[in-house]
């Protein structure tokens, strides 16, 4: 019998194409793209995290976008909350579920059934660590979860105020926390990792600059203060430099070119370890994803 409930997952690394391809399959499939990115869930965020175009918004709709602003930030727990209602809503309709992004964790909880912990956001034990500052912050966490403090990069102060959260909360580290509950649907992985990928970056990177991420970094920074976590995010954080003259433009923009060459590279080794997709060749990736997706149908 065919398979009626079936989840799609698009994945790679970030400015693989992945956006152009799940509008092209929205299209094709009649359903909506479910948008799985950390930072797109920001409101106001939009140049610095490549969010999809007026365009592309305004011909397919796009869901799990500009969610709370930025300084309120979202944990995992509660996206999965928002999320899998309207996974639900799509298959209830007959559709499959289209899910786009990078984000590897969040990705990883939606389709493998990875469980958060429900603990709610402590905004007291927030301010203490970030009187404690960022460096002092990831220190405690890799003595007290040393798996979870490998798994988060030494700058997110996000998700490592989460893991210290989550220990004061419960007594019990966050990387022992994490199990898992199958999911009820069949999941199609779909990967796209481009050969010219940093090329890619290096164009997008430039791209950005050019099309206002300075001045969404300045309109950030007088809406929220200059304290604002995600403002020391890639892209973000040298146009901040930028702003406070400590780097030219042309410096600025191949810091940024190069963080985000590491960040995907950090992403290939994810999805390595993590997930199994079908790698599509960029040539003939609507194809070869639509093929995929019949035959898992089937």
């Amino acid at each position: 019998m065919p398979t009626k409930d079936l989840m799609v997952v698009l994945l790679g690394p970030t400015a693989s194409g992945k956006t152009a391809l799940g509008v092209e399959l929205a299209l094709q499939l009649g359903c909506r793209v479910l948008s799985v990115d950390s930072r797109q869930i920001y409101q106001h965020m939009d140049v610095g995290t490549a969010k999809p175009s007026a365009a592309e918004r305004a011909g397919v709709t796009h869901e799990l976008l500009d969610l709370v602003p930025p300084n309120q930030p979202l944990n995992l727990q509660q996206f999965c909350e928002l999320a899998q209602p309207l996974i639900s809503a799509e298959l209830g309709l007959g559709h499959l579920a289209l899910l786009v992004g990078g984000s590897g964790l969040y990705l990883q909880a939606l389709s493998q059934g990875l469980q958060p912990p429900a603990v709610a956001p402590q905004v007291w034990l927030r301010q203490q660590l970030d009187g404690l500052g960022q460096s002092c912050c990831h220190q405690l966490l890799s003595k007290a979860d040393p798996i979870a403090a490998a798994r988060i990069h030494p700058n997110d102060r996000i998700r490592t105020q989460r893991g210290l959260e989550v220990l004061y909360g419960t007594g019990k580290p966050l990387s022992s926390q994490q199990g898992r509950r199958a999911p009820a649907f069949a999941v199609l992985e779909l990967g796209l990792d481009p050969p010219d990928l940093r090329q890619r970056i290096e164009q997008r990177s430039a791209a950005m600059y050019a099309n206002g991420l300075v001045q969404e970094t300045e309109m950030l920074q007088q809406l929220f203060g200059k304290d604002l976590a995600l403002l020391q995010t890639i892209g973000y954080a040298e146009a901040v430099a930028l702003l406070a003259g400590d780097l030219n433009l042309e410096e600025a923009q191949a810091l940024t070119a190069r963080r985000t060459w590491q960040f995907a590279k950090r992403q290939r080794t994810w999805f390595k370890n993590r997930h199994k997709p079908l790698w599509l060749n960029p040539q003939t990736a609507l194809s070869d994803a639509l093929a995929a997706i019949a035959a898992a149908k089937a």
